[in-house]
């Protein structure tokens, strides 16, 4: 039989389960084979891994990763796609759970399903609500060893942008202080279905061997709150408990001049502007 991704096959689907794609919920349906290929070997998968998969959408990359991995746990939200994916992906390594992700006992049906073991989480996600999902999983403190997902072109490259970068941002210092991300391959609006009106971008993020920091968030974002002013000042505005001489102070012990930006400091150098800052 025809792997999924084959347009003629997922067509004879759609049609035989009257399917009708939501906007709501974001779906665009990857159907190239290539592709799916890439992610996988970008998630470096072997019959060893648990998978994590968010959002089956009809099963493209679902099937991908029965094949390469050990395990498949898959949390999917449209639950209209229950009898379609009950017939495509016939997969005894596979489990799906109909639910929300931002919503559902996730620390509860992780270990459930793979104990107390590491996994991998691999997800194509709705642009619209990437970025919380992509900060509440770095945030959960399960034992994620990476993330690797297809996402607006434009939010991945923020990602790996670099100190001083026009994409440059707290969310940038936030993923590169938590993860090591990877940029994978670029993906045209042309292998969905429907095609979405943006480049996506597959990128994966290994997380890195640190816990949940809410005084490293609170500080970076802060200082980018307000882009044009100084750090200095943005960071005084908005955490009140840092006076200005203090952060000026904190700068200076880091060789940094007290008019610098937040945008011209990298995550390593918030990282020490933290430890000074909470010194009592």
């Amino acid at each position: 039989m025809e792997r999924l991704y084959s347009p003629k096959r997922l067509k004879e689907v759609l049609e035989k389960f009257d399917f009708s794609f939501s906007k709501g919920l974001g779906q665009n349906f990857l159907i190239d084979g290539n592709i799916l290929r890439k992610i996988s070997e970008l998630a470096d998968l072997d019959k060893t891994d648990r998978v994590l998969e968010i959002g089956t959408g009809i099963g493209t990359l679902t099937e991908e990763l029965c094949i390469k991995a050990g395990s498949v746990l898959a949390v999917e939200i449209d639950k209209t796609l229950e009898p379609i994916l009950k017939e495509t992906l016939p997969y005894e390594n596979l489990k799906i759970v109909f639910d929300d992700i931002l919503k559902i006992d996730l620390k509860g049906l992780i270990e459930e399903n793979f104990g107390n073991q590491s996994f991998k989480i691999i997800a194509n996600l709705p642009y619209y609500i990437t970025s919380p999902i992509i900060s509440m999983l770095i945030k959960s403190g399960l034992k994620i060893e990476s993330i690797t997902c297809m996402i607006q072109r434009e939010l991945a490259l923020r990602m790996v942008e670099e100190k001083g970068g026009k994409n440059y941002s707290s969310y940038s210092v936030f993923i590169q202080a938590f993860t090591e991300p990877k940029l994978g391959v670029r993906v045209p609006p042309s292998v969905f279905m429907p095609r979405p009106k943006v480049e996506s971008q597959v990128i994966s993020l290994k997380l890195k061997d640190r816990g949940q920091d809410q005084e490293f968030e609170r500080i970076v974002r802060g200082a980018f709150a307000q882009r044009r002013k100084t750090l200095v000042n943005s960071l005084n505005a908005t955490c009140k408990d840092f006076s200005k001489e203090k952060i000026i102070s904190a700068l200076k012990s880091l060789g940094k001049e007290e008019n610098i930006r937040a945008q011209d400091m990298d995550y390593k150098e918030f990282e020490k502007l933290r430890e000074l800052l909470l010194i009592k």
